[in-house]
């Protein structure tokens, strides 16, 4: 397999991109790594905005604790159930997640249910973890879509523009190969590479835009909901136009409708008409808590 990464339309060419490091004899996926370091920066986001707001820190440890190992597991079952062709004669394949295979909105629902948990137990407010919680996750998908760059995958269809990248069609899945895509394999010192929307680095560039929106307003919000309202907007509204770019969508059964863009454009609706309410007083407005 040839592991280069160009960018060629902007002058970078990365010769040897590898998808491990060898560690005492034992080979980490820079996926793994990189999904790690999207967590632990997503955990201090948090932290950071629950000491701002007066709260309680170790809230937020017990519910990054819970909400990463469920988390893990809702992304995996999510994308399982709706890649079920990808396993069906494989099914120990299921829990190597080496190869990518995790999908953020499954992650995310799985989050939010733990958030809820959380929350009912320890009686805290929901809302105001949850916005809270909305920093460390754009923060976490900012950084963790960099993982799919070192696995060359979710990438778009064919693109000249200029962040088109380029990678060896050898280091691909075939599946994720369009026919347009395959229309304009180029062949270089008889290598066959492919050009492709890097929809990863669109995404993580949206989810900075997102983080910074948050950060600027969320000294002006109205009530307690509002900033993961503008999370769940603020990213779907991104989402719905990457995943119409991407060749490895997920399917509902039976059907070529993707699954994570309809959802992304439902909870954008539902987050703009929530917010709506919440700003005309049509949503309970409660007192932020503070907390020793």
């Amino acid at each position: 397999m040839h592991t280069s990464i160009e960018f060629p339309n902007i002058g970078i060419h990365l010769d040897n991109v590898g998808k491990t490091v060898t560690v005492f004899g034992f080979d980490i996926a820079y996926y793994g790594i990189v999904i790690g370091i999207g967590m632990l920066a997503g955990i201090a986001m948090a932290m950071m905005e629950a000491k701002r707001t007066n709260q309680n820190q170790e809230d937020y440890i017990d519910i990054a604790i819970f909400g990463i190992i469920f988390g893990i597991i809702g992304a995996r079952i999510y994308y399982v159930v709706f890649a079920w062709d990808m396993y069906k004669d494989n099914l120990l394949e299921i829990f190597n997640t080496r190869h990518g295979g995790l999908a953020i909105y499954g992650g995310v629902i799985a989050a939010v249910i733990t958030v809820f948990v959380v929350a009912r137990v320890k009686k805290l407010p929901v809302a105001l973890l949850l916005d809270t919680g909305g920093f460390g996750l754009i923060t976490g998908q900012m950084i963790g879509r960099w993982g799919n760059f070192f696995n060359r995958e979710a990438f778009g269809d064919y693109t000249d523009n200029l962040l088109a990248m380029r990678i060896p069609l050898d280091a691909v899945r075939s599946s994720d190969v369009s026919e347009n895509i395959r229309e304009h394999i180029d062949v270089i010192d008889g290598v066959s590479y492919i050009q492709v929307h890097p929809t990863f680095l669109y995404e993580s560039l949206w989810c900075l835009m997102v983080l910074v929106i948050l950060l600027l307003y969320r000294t002006h919000k109205k009530f307690n909901g509002e900033l993961f309202l503008m999370y769940l907007a603020g990213y779907g509204a991104g989402r719905v136009w990457i995943e119409g770019l991407r060749t490895d969508q997920l399917w509902f059964p039976g059907t070529e409708i993707p699954v994570s863009q309809v959802l992304a454009g439902v909870l954008v609706v539902v987050a703009v008409v929530l917010i709506v309410c919440g700003r005309r007083g049509l949503v309970p407005k409660k007192k932020q808590k503070k907390t020793e």
